[in-house]
Parts: structure tokens; C-alpha cells; sequence
């Protein structure tokens, strides 16, 4: 299975990808929303996870964009922020879980 990590936080991205190549996943990293739809492009992955807030572009509108071009990826969204309007958002767009930060592999796992 492919994953792709996309989050502005180095460190975050590179945690998540070392649980992840522990436990089978071939991974890809992106910084941004827009670097995240062009490694999706590229490597089409089974699926995202994304942090929301990002410079050039946030984890929604990657999201948006992805689904109006049919990619069905199953998505995780992690963000620091808890307000209902982050998940309410997320969940439009078809988000399949939306974890808070800070994340651990227990809660990756689930």
C-alpha cells in the first residue's frame, strides 16, 4: 500500500513515515497542498494523510481539488486545531478520519 504525508512540519511528516515503513507502507512525503496533489499525481496513493493548515495551500482545498478530479484516497486529516469548523469542513469533503496533534501510532493505527 502507498502513503502519502503531507504537512509543513518536517519533523510530524518524517514520524509518521517511519511508523509507517515499520508497518509495510511504501511512502511519500509533500510540504504543502500543492506539492501534495503533484506527488498524488505521481505516486497515486491508497491513502493521504494530511495536516490542514499548510502554507500555499491547506489540507480542505487539497482535498477539494483531488475529489473534483476524481481521486478517491482515503484521507486523514491531522491538525492542532480542535474547532468543529476544521471537522465540519473535512467531513464535506469526505475526509475519513480527522485526528488531533500531537498524533501517535497508536491513534495512526486505529
Amino acid at each position: 500500500m502507498k502513503l502519502l504525508v503531507v504537512d509543513d512540519e518536517k519533523m510530524i511528516r518524517q514520524l509518521i513515515a517511519k511508523y509507517a515503513v515499520f508497518d509495510g507502507y511504501e511512502v511519500a512525503e509533500a510540504e504543502n497542498g500543492l506539492e501534495g496533489i503533484e506527488a498524488v499525481h505521481k505516486y497515486n496513493p491508497d491513502i493521504i494523510i494530511s495536516d490542514i493548515r499548510m502554507p500555499k495551500m491547506d489540507g480542505i482545498s487539497m482535498l477539494r481539488t483531488l475529489r473534483e478530479e476524481g481521486n478517491k484516497a482515503e484521507v486523514i486529516f491531522l491538525t492542532a486545531y480542535s474547532e468543529f469548523e476544521y471537522a465540519q469542513n473535512a467531513l464535506k469533503q469526505g475526509v475519513s478520519d480527522y485526528l488531533l496533534k500531537p498524533i501517535n501510532k497508536d491513534a495512526l493505527n486505529e
